[in-house]
């Protein structure tokens, strides 16, 4: 597949997955063998592990929007630079929901073969999530 339907292909799954948050379409855009890569967490496996992580998400946050800042594709490879923003309104990792709304930058990268996800690096602003949930303190200006 070209960088453009690749970058197509990640744009339209965000919009089903997290917009929409309809996972039934997940094995159309995950590969078996997909291993994600979420920092600060242990590996997600396969489209099934996806569906689950996105299940959790989902659930934890209403409202869900994405914002992509950046898409950018060379080869198999798709980063997307986003912002995120949702209210928590259901469980986090243990975290009861708070009502609070939140917004956060996130960076994902992909390896698309076969216009599948086959790997995925993201890294997304938890502190700053933390911050705007309570869970930890923000920074006191100086």
């Amino acid at each position: 597949m070209s960088s453009e339907s690749n970058k197509d292909r990640v744009r339209r799954a965000f919009e089903e997955f997290v917009h929409k948050g309809d996972l039934s379409n997940v094995a159309e855009y995950i590969a078996p063998d997909y291993v994600g890569h979420f920092a600060g967490l242990p590996p997600v496996s396969g489209a099934e592990g996806f569906k689950q992580f996105l299940t959790m998400q989902n659930a934890a946050f209403s409202d869900r929007q994405i914002t992509f800042e950046d898409v950018i594709a060379e080869g198999d490879k798709v980063v997307a630079r986003l912002t995120f923003r949702g209210t928590h309104t259901g469980e986090l990792m243990g975290i009861p929901p708070t009502g609070k709304k939140v917004e956060y930058s996130a960076m994902n990268f992909f390896r698309i073969v076969g216009g599948k996800a086959v790997q995925q690096w993201a890294v997304l602003d938890n502190l700053t999530m933390m911050q705007q949930l309570g869970v930890i303190p923000a920074p006191q200006a100086t």
